[in-house]
């Protein structure tokens, strides 16, 4: 919501070959409490007024020698490129009012002035200006706030996986089919994903029930099974591992940290 200081406040062009219709535009302003009037009677001075001044509304006389009202807004347009042009035009001809809004003119002012008219346009203009203003300025914090938040999370991410893998010999993150999509380490060897060698290797009973919580989608805290090495020795494997969701809660996969515990065991 804008207050009324900032429509007050708000910077006003006034371009116009005739003195004394400048002369009255900016009576009329003052008179209404508008603070911050400029205003030029060459027309060919306004592009470069605008680009050092960004003015939140150009009062512009179509009728003018040498370049028109028109010629005006066209290299307004490149200073205004994708963006709102804020130019409100004065004219005398009812016929320019619909070419000057396809020229890129947000309104029109017939001459001669109905003051009452005049004021009405030139407040309205400004608050839809202002308003504009403030839209694509929340839209660029909106964007930065996404990057920063972005960057937080892919450093949370990294700091994350750093200390997953100093904790663990393997990391790994399954989809909800249980394909790998991100690991560390000889993941799809400890789990057994992927893997062509003999099921017998694996303790059925232990592997049975981690299978049982991977398909009732539990999470599992160092979780030990264990497999027959070739070699007749027995490996130990500690694993953990939680479901993921995303925010609409639809499973979306498991992930979870592994350790190789055989040398516990033999100590043990």
């Amino acid at each position: 919501m804008l207050q009324a200081t900032e429509i007050l406040n708000a910077s006003i062009l006034i371009v116009d070959d005739q003195e004394a219709n400048v002369m009255l535009l900016e009576q009329v302003l003052r008179n209404a409490g508008y603070t911050r009037i400029t205003s030029t009677m060459d027309p060919q001075a306004v592009h470069a007024l605008h680009q050092q001044h960004r003015y939140d509304l150009i009062l512009l006389d179509l009728q003018m020698p040498e370049m028109d009202g028109f010629e005006v807004m066209e290299g307004l347009r490149d200073i205004e490129a994708g963006s709102y042009l804020p130019v409100l035009v004065i004219t005398a001809q009812p016929g320019h009012k619909l070419r000057a809004l396809q020229a890129g003119a947000k309104d029109f002012v017939s001459k001669p002035f109905d003051l009452v008219e005049v004021k009405t346009r030139i407040h309205n203009m400004l608050e839809v200006r202002l308003l504009y203003q403030k839209l694509a300025e929340y839209n660029k914090s909106l964007e930065q706030m996404v990057e920063e938040r972005t960057a937080e999370l892919r450093e949370s991410e990294a700091r994350f996986q750093r200390f997953t893998e100093l904790s663990s010999d393997w990391y790994w993150e399954q989809d909800a089919q249980g394909n790998l999509t991100r690991f560390s380490g000889p993941v799809a060897e400890m789990l057994g994903i992927g893997s062509e060698e003999e099921p017998q290797r694996w303790n059925a009973a232990e592997r049975a029930l981690l299978d049982a919580k991977i398909a009732a989608r539990e999470p599992f805290l160092d979780f030990i099974y264990s497999r027959a090495n070739l070699d007749g020795s027995t490996q130990y494997l500690q694993v953990s591992g939680e479901p993921m969701f995303d925010t609409g809660s639809r499973f979306i996969g498991y992930r979870g940290i592994g350790l190789d515990v055989t040398e516990r065991h033999r100590i043990a």
